[in-house]
């Protein structure tokens, strides 16, 4: 694992926990972001959260999920149990990836005093969609990617299984454990 990395946090917001587009299986990972931002932040690990912001007429809106995470509303939240610090980063997004056409990209590239962010660790929702375009991004810019396997959830076990393989196979993102990786963590801050 990389010194220079950053935890990203994708959707954990209200519409897909408890609302209109909520993901049963999302509460099982709620404890282990919990415990992952919580050790990134007091080893001065960057948090980013990165959140769908639709507007009314985005298409993933209109054409394909309903209305969900409408920028401004209660459902764009970050839920309670994760709410951002003040220190943490948000970025809001308008498709599945946590990159396109949003600033998260110069973000990590500013980070560490302007020598960058080299891996991201990726956790939210789901895994087989925006975690996984998030990932496909952060490939494509020379990023390397690990996803914590207990603190990403799909809909259903298959579409989780499914793109925990994807992830490994194409993008050569390194499968942990949030245990595993807050113990890495530890090992490189101290």
């Amino acid at each position: 694992m990389s010194e220079r990395i950053a935890i990203i946090i994708i959707d954990m917001l209200n519409d897909f926990v408890t609302g209109d587009l909520k993901c049963e299986r999302a509460k099982n990972i709620i404890p282990n972001l919990k415990r992952l931002v919580e050790a990134a932040r007091r080893h001065g690990i960057p948090v980013i959260y990165s959140n769908d912001a639709h507007y009314p007429n985005d298409f993933e809106v209109v054409h394909r999920w309903g209305a969900h995470a409408i920028k401004g509303t209660k459902g764009a939240e970050v839920i309670s149990e994760l709410k951002p610090s003040e220190k943490d980063f948000v970025v809001e997004k308008r498709t599945y990836s946590g990159f396109y056409e949003t600033g998260l990209d110069p973000l990590l590239r500013s980070l560490y005093n302007g020598e960058g962010v080299k891996t991201v660790v990726l956790g939210g929702l789901h895994t087989h969609i925006c975690v996984r375009h998030t990932a496909a991004d952060a490939f494509f810019r020379g990023y390397k990617i690990i996803v914590a396997k207990d603190g990403v959830e799909a809909f259903t076990q298959e579409d989780h299984e499914q793109g925990l393989r994807y992830l490994e196979y194409v993008y050569n993102a390194k499968i942990m454990t949030v245990d595993e990786i807050i113990e890495e963590i530890a090992k490189r801050r101290e």
